[in-house]
């Protein structure tokens, strides 16, 4: 078989799906991954795994109709050009475009990864409703018809079922998002904490990633407990709902939080914190979360889909109301108050990254669902 991931960044290609594709190739499935140009880094990375790249035009965060109707063009172009026997596409414009793209080309078995909604479905202001009422439309016409769609919580495939997207016979799917490498964050030793927590915020720099909620936590914490770290480590982001160079510029000068830049390596980022943080607005299955489960670290999240879905109160973690600084610092001061069950539930939180999450597993589940199996099986059963 000949099988196209979709996706709209490389380095996201490369750190969320690398197990999957290479699950594919160790199949003999010929592997193709289409993405944005743009990043030679991590392209060369998918390249070493012997999967093939090839480019198509997107404008990730954009809603300008006219670069929308490029980005279909070229993957129709794509779809018609190559012999393409399954399409895996993730995330909100290449699903929608690559959807349909495939389906007007005649690929035939189509599924699709809703890896959450973020700002298409927040709905707060006249703008993002608009972009709201418009997605509903386009989703609706691009899964109209495909082989599965893939969901990370039941959160979200409640509300596509409820706003009318999925039709009452479609396939619906779920995975535990990507996975974690659990070798790769592999569990590490508690950091010494006479010096103070570090707090670790990972994500990329977008308000419905609680950033600033994150940030007015850090301050609240700092008046009584100064020693306290806070960090923040991810990508910049532009367009809609991107946090600002200004505003990021501000946290040098205020000495709240300490902004790490970007990396393609969390792992020594996350061994030098106590404890992960995400407040987020709503997440598909958060990657981040599962990898410091899987390196045994505790968690702080938000009562939201997605978040809800890895993160046991009490067990491994604590969640807190979102968009919610004072029960944020409330909770911060819960575990600088009682450092022991840091190391507890990160205990937990590795044994759970272990059992649920693991890369592998995850990926095997999601070509089972998909009917996709090594060639020498087949052959072996149509020699039968």
């Amino acid at each position: 078989m000949r099988i196209c991931v979709l996706g709209n960044q490389a380095r996201a290609a490369f750190l969320f799906w690398r197990v999957l594709m290479l699950k594919m190739r160790a199949q003999g499935h010929s592997v193709v991954c289409l993405l944005p140009p743009g990043d030679e880094e991590n392209e060369s990375r998918i390249r070493a795994l012997d999967v093939e790249i090839q480019h198509y035009r997107l404008d990730r965060k954009g809603i300008n109709p006219a670069r929308d109707a490029l980005t279909f063009c070229d993957l129709k172009r794509f779809f018609g050009r190559e012999k393409v026997d399954v399409l895996f596409a993730y995330t909100i414009k290449p699903v929608i475009y690559g959807c349909m793209a495939a389906k007007m080309s005649g690929v035939p078995h189509i599924y699709a990864t809703i890896t959450g909604l973020g700002y298409a479905f927040e709905a707060d202001s006249p703008l993002k409703k608009m972009v709201h009422g418009l997605s509903i439309l386009l989703y609706r016409t691009a899964l109209a018809g495909i082989e599965g769609v893939f969901f990370q919580n039941r959160d979200d495939a409640e509300l596509f079922r409820s706003q009318g997207i999925l039709s009452a016979n479609a396939r619906v799917l779920f995975a535990n998002g990507t996975g974690v490498d659990t070798a790769r964050f592999a569990e590490q030793p508690m950091p010494d904490a006479d010096g103070g927590l570090i707090f670790l915020l990972v994500g990329r720099l977008l308000e419905a990633k609680g950033i600033r909620e994150y940030i007015e936590a850090a301050r609240l914490v700092k008046a009584d407990h100064p020693e306290t770290v806070f960090q923040i480590l991810g990508p910049r982001e532009q367009g809609l709902g991107s946090i600002g160079e200004e505003e990021i510029a501000s946290w040098a000068r205020d000495g709240v939080v300490s902004y790490l830049g970007q990396t393609a390596d969390v792992v020594p980022y996350v061994r030098a914190c106590h404890v992960l943080v995400l407040p987020s607005w709503r997440e598909g299955l958060p990657t981040c979360v599962m990898e410091a489960m899987s390196m045994g670290r505790a968690s702080l999240v938000t009562d939201v889909p997605g978040c809800r879905e890895v993160v046991v109160s009490g067990k491994n973690g604590l969640i807190v109301p979102v968009r919610d600084p004072a029960a944020l610092a409330g909770a911060m001061k819960k575990f600088i108050d009682n450092p022991d069950i840091v190391t507890q539930m990160g205990i937990a939180g590795r044994k759970m990254a272990e059992e649920k999450y693991d890369a592998d597993v995850v990926a095997s589940g999601i070509l089972s669902s998909m009917h996709i199996t090594s060639l020498s099986s087949d052959e072996d059963n149509h020699d039968k």
